[in-house]
């Protein structure tokens, strides 16, 4: 069985939220969704979970850090081609995200943009040729 990630967003609105990663490709599964969360499926092996602040605090102490003013993480989902990538980035900005709020990767093995959602979570949609990866250069920010 391969390994499966589940990411675990806090929102403030979970039916605009839901709203927005179904319009970005999720599929709701209502066998793990209620009032206080929606488990949103994009794979196989990829599963976002929502949770209202209430549901998220049940399992951390920790305050709940405001996405549209701090990162702690960035996500990224990858895309069969270009086409795509500017597909997604489009139905996120078009369901209320924000889009290209970073940069835009682009390079002749790899094109990459990325998008907010309305709670200000950063994703990044990515197209990589892996057959020319070998013979680019080491990319680093070094």
């Amino acid at each position: 069985m391969p390994r499966m990630i589940f990411l675990n967003l806090p929102v403030t609105d979970l039916k605009r939220a839901t709203a927005f990663y179904e319009a970005v490709g999720g599929i709701r599964n209502p066998q793990f969704s209620d009032d206080t969360a929606s488990c949103m499926v994009f794979s196989e092996t990829i599963y976002v979970m929502l949770a209202t602040h209430d549901k998220f605090r049940q399992f951390t102490p920790k305050p709940i850090a405001d996405a549209k003013t701090s990162n702690q993480a960035l996500f990224c989902l990858s895309a069969d081609s270009r086409n795509e990538v500017d597909d997604l980035v489009g139905r996120a900005a078009a369901a209320g995200g924000v889009a290209d709020p970073g940069p835009k990767d682009e390079y002749s093995f790899m094109y990459g943009r990325s998008f907010e959602d309305p709670d200000g979570h950063m994703w990044g949609v990515n197209w990589l040729d892996m057959a020319a990866v070998p013979t680019q250069p080491c990319m680093t920010n070094a």
